[in-house]
């Protein structure tokens, strides 16, 4: 075998699109059998894994160094560099060590979840059929090598780019590099050698995906040197921030602003009372760093992840982080029937003629165009397959000549087939319109007539009863030729109506009780269907759903979009619906400022998927659907989807702890610091004392993850409010702020503290406050009776116990800590007591007054 060349001489040097394919062959080393499996685990080691563009794992060192790219922490590290030179070493080296368990613990935490994500996406790997010692396999798309062969079906995300060998009605959707939004059609042969992506007719790309149709594809180009690869940057930064994301962005920015404006007026001060510069600029910048939501990234990282394993243990796999704040902020899920309301055991229970009398040459006609067919695979052809009768004898007696493959404008599917050597019989499936559309004659007991009004009006009333009773009902035509090889779509005229398939798929076991459960959480299912108004009206009543309010594809076509957008709110089922209507429907939806879920698993849902706010497929599903879908759920069932919306809102709640933490007793003690530095004649804590304590309390924020929610937070959807975390703010930071001036006048007035006496009780009295308010604001209920995780409950009390305890450890001179006397000890514990029952009041007259606004606000 020829020596292969590297990828990148076929990307770039020659224009492979434009090389005849024996040659191309030869030059790749390979035949149209594929390669052998070891001489693809060779090229593997040589070219490497089939991973476009941008990796999407850090490593470890990146994401260690990016924990220093925060300017406090590296402004504090030049400060306590300048103290060392200056002669304060001992004081520098404690800062040191301090940032530095600060940016490990930080890192330890977003490297396991980013570890953690990655495990998971693993487990939707995209798969690909290739010829591997001359027999399909299936293998995953990484796996693919320059010299596969490459077999793609419609629905099949297209693996590396390559050249078509053979097609039969290929297309293939090319919007994500030319944004093209019709499918081109593809054929074997050369283009010129100047010929753009967009003009290589024979040529395939990463990226892109089957519409309709079959082919078998050259792998020329993998990995890094695909046309994909080039763009796969820009095509991560299209993904739209979500409302979430945003909001924590906001939220950064509100708290980094009130730090600066705090930390410049105080350092100034300092300077103004004339107390010395490196002390001034390290009391400065630990306030800074203690005001600084610095551990936010690490704590939405660890949440995120958390939640993700949870609902990879509840059988969903989410594929982007971020989606999972808006799956439970959903409040709206649009889904088909088939196998999401249905049991999709698709049955084949009639196969009749005209007249609707079972008849065997209907079943026979039926079996052949669904077993001979190459095309999209469907349960409707499998049900045709299983179902009993014929034994397999007679269907031996025909041969394949052609098909023309099915697509969702003609809604059919032709298969002709040729019977022991005589003539050809096109036999052509597919709904009961589009079918009648292609015919001209009926197939009747008394021959072939005329296909007229009459038979038309008896075949729309058969179709319309058997649709009412829950029947999914397919038409079947043929036409006879003599002789004649090759097919178009141009040869489905003058069928001859032959008969119907009848098709039963039950309502799904315990639908019912899911519906109940997302009605419970506040999110309302409308069902967006390509099936007839009847048989979906059926459905909707069996399963408990509103039949009434029901809108076809026809009428929706003849709507504006503002009339649209109208016209949603009193629609509950969507019928008849064209593949390009499902994505105006979820716009509609959205623009009533509702969170919508898009629940598909075909080729024609991927549009709808990104429009959603949460795309959600299976992973059953074809390739474009499941990498469309934000979510992936490991079994169609909505039970499924209800698990992972409770673990949604579950992880946004967590999230939203810290941040109620932080806008609270956090931020009130650095207010309150920043407000004594100017009128005390010492500073309220040393930089070293300030960092200590931003270091501890950040401890338990951290098991935050594992913390339990309360049922009545699952119970609707949560959004993202920066208008909440301002009144939240306001409410508790103030509070806070009294009661730390109490404790300053108690230290000063009664107690005559000492400075170092001073420090160290503030050091106790700001760490243990700052505990507890986790244990209050972790609740809306009362925080006796809503039990934290077992994890943050005995961080919190193992941090509380260090706090009280550090002033009488061997270190305590270190960062100098004095014993206290027992009435100062005394004094703390009832302003703290006070504290957490002021606390406790505050936080139930605000989460009160929040729910009445809420409820006014109609949410």
């Amino acid at each position: 075998m020829k020596p292969v060349p590297t990828p990148t001489d076929f990307a770039s040097s020659d224009a492979y699109w434009a090389t005849d394919l024996g040659a191309l062959l030869q030059r790749l080393g390979t035949s149209a059998s594929g390669l052998a499996t070891s001489e693809a685990t060779s090229r593997m080691a040589k070219f490497g894994r089939n991973t476009p563009g941008v990796r999407s794992g850090t490593s470890a060192l990146t994401l260690f160094a990016g924990q220093f790219r925060s300017p406090l922490v590296l402004i504090l590290i030049f400060a306590a560099t300048v103290s060392a030179f200056v002669g304060e070493g001992q004081e520098a080296a404690i800062i040191y060590a301090i940032v530095l368990a600060s940016c490990v613990l930080s890192f330890t935490q977003e490297y396991g979840a980013s570890r953690a994500t990655e495990a998971l996406k693993q487990r939707v790997s995209h798969k690909a059929v290739v010829l591997r010692d001359g027999a399909e396999c299936a293998i995953s798309s990484e796996e693919i090598v320059p010299g596969d062969v490459i077999r793609l079906s419609a629905g099949n995300l297209i693996p590396a780019d390559g050249v078509i060998l053979d097609a039969c009605d290929f297309n293939v959707s090319e919007a994500v590099l030319t944004g093209e939004t019709f499918p081109v059609v593809k054929t074997p042969g050369r283009s010129p050698p100047e010929a753009s992506v967009a003009q290589r007719s024979n040529a395939v790309f990463t990226g892109t995906s089957v519409r309709s149709g079959t082919a078998t594809v050259l792998a020329v180009a993998t990995g890094d040197h695909t046309e994909f690869a080039s763009i796969a940057a820009a095509l991560e930064r299209r993904i739209p921030e979500t409302e979430f994301a945003r909001g924590i962005r906001r939220f950064g920015y509100l708290m980094t602003e009130i730090m600066l404006v705090i930390v410049i007026i105080v350092f100034f001060a300092n300077l103004l009372l004339h107390r010395p510069l490196i002390e001034s600029l390290l009391f400065s910048l630990a306030l800074a760093v203690g005001l600084t939501p610095e551990l936010l990234p690490a704590i939405i990282s660890v949440t995120l992840a958390r939640g993700a394993r949870a609902m990879a243990a509840n059988g969903v796999i989410v594929r982007r982080l971020d989606a999972i704040e808006n799956l439970g902020s959903m409040d709206l899920l649009c889904t088909d029937k088939t196998g999401t309301l249905t049991e999709g055991v698709i049955n084949l229970d009639g196969w009749l003629d005209v007249d609707g009398h079972p008849s065997t040459d209907v079943l026979l006609w039926a079996r052949l165009n669904a077993t001979m067919q190459t095309g999209l695979k469907n349960p409707l052809d499998e049900a045709i397959a299983n179902a009993p009768g014929d034994d397999g004898a007679t269907l031996g007696a025909f041969a394949k000549i052609d098909e023309i493959p099915y697509d969702f404008i003609r809604k059919r599917l032709s298969v002709v087939a040729q019977h022991n050597g005589g003539g050809c019989i096109l036999i052509c499936k597919g709904a009961v319109q589009n079918v009648l559309d292609a015919c001209g004659f009926v197939k009747t007991t008394n021959g072939y007539e005329a296909l007229d009004e009459a038979h038309r009006a008896a075949i729309d009333a058969k179709f319309r009863r058997w649709s009412s009773d829950g029947y999914r009902v397919l038409a079947l035509a043929t036409r006879q030729f003599e002789s004649q090889t090759a097919f178009g779509r141009t040869d489905e005229t003058g069928l001859a109506f032959a008969g119907f398939l009848l098709f039963l798929d039950p309502p799904k076991q315990g639908i019912k009780q899911a519906l109940s459960a997302l009605a419970l959480r506040g999110i309302a299912v409308k069902v967006i269907s390509g099936d007839n108004r009847y048989v979906t009206a059926h459905l909707a009543t069996a399963v408990g759903l509103r039949a009434d309010r029901i809108m076809t594809g026809e009428d929706l076509s003849k709507l504006t979009r503002s009339a649209l957008f109208a016209a949603v709110r009193q629609t509950d089922l969507f019928v008849e619906i064209d593949p390009n209507q499902k994505e105006r429907i979820v716009e509609a939806f959205r623009s009533r400022s509702h969170v919508v879920g898009y629940m598909g698993d075909g080729i024609n849902d991927a549009p709808a998927l990104h429009e959603a706010d949460i795309g959600i497929s299976v992973d059953t599903a074809v390739d474009v659907a499941r990498e469309a879908a934000d979510v992936i759920l490991l079994r169609q069932d909505l039970g499924v989807l209800v698990r992972g919306v409770d673990d949604g809102r579950k992880t946004f709640a967590n999230t939203m702890k810290y941040i109620s933490i932080t806008t609270s007793a956090n931020f009130g003690n650095m207010i309150s610091m920043a407000a004594a530095s100017l009128f005390l004649p010492f500073l309220p804590l040393l930089a070293k004392q300030i960092l200590l304590n931003n270091l501890l309390s950040s401890i338990p924020s951290l098991a935050i993850a594992t913390d339990n929610v309360d049922a009545e937070q699952l119970h609707r959807p949560r959004r993202w409010d920066i208008g909440f975390v301002r009144r939240f703010m306001l409410s508790f930071g103030p509070m806070s702020s009294l009661f730390d001036f109490a404790t300053f006048a108690f230290l000063l007035f009664i107690v005559k503290a000492a400075p170092a006496t001073f420090q160290t009780a503030w050091f106790i009295e700001s760490l243990t406050t700052q505990l507890a308010i986790v244990l209050i604001v972790r609740t809306h209920t009362a925080f006796w009776a809503s039990h934290p995780s077992s994890l943050l409950a005995w961080l919190t009390l193992a941090v509380a116990v260090v706090a009280i305890i550090i002033p009488y450890m061997p270190i305590a001179g270190w960062f100098g800590f004095v014993p206290l006397p027992l009435s100062v000890v005394l004094g703390l514990v009832a302003i703290a007591a006070l504290y957490l029952l002021a606390s406790e009041a505050t936080k139930r007259w605000f989460f009160g007054h929040e729910s009445r606004h809420s409820h006014r606000k109609g949410r």
